[in-house]
């Protein structure tokens, strides 16, 4: 019974591959990607091979994958996602109070020398 021996088991590392296939996602990948987001820091990100989306409150990061994958053709290298906060704004004119509705962002990280035309 070695429960508290010191030898260990080296495993050996499987190389990756990196053609993996897909998950099906489910339903449709049209509402997923709503639009670019085209800010000043997502422009200067662009030249860096880092795009900027604005996405569906309920995708997940495999759904953005497979929707960039499908739309322009690109596989990215990497996905993040954060969520944008809703905001308490006020009228100038009028002065009444409302509120800025929040929503989703993606960063989507290519591979060096790989571009998606934004029109």
């Amino acid at each position: 019974m070695a429960l508290f021996s010191k030898n260990e088991k080296k495993e050996e590392k499987k190389a990756r591959t990196s053609q993996r296939a897909l998950v099906p996602v489910r339903g449709s990948l049209s509402n997923i990607l709503r639009q670019p987001r085209i800010t000043e820091k997502a422009t200067m990100e662009s030249g860096s091979g880092v795009y900027v989306f604005d996405i569906s409150p309920t995708a997940t990061k495999r759904d953005v994958v497979a929707a960039v994958q499908s739309i322009y053709k690109v596989r990215p290298r990497k996905v993040r996602v954060a969520t944008i906060p809703a905001k308490n704004v006020r009228s100038m004119r009028t002065g009444k109070r409302g509120v800025k509705k929040g929503g989703r962002k993606a960063y989507i990280y290519l591979k060096k020398g790989e571009t998606i035309t934004i029109a």
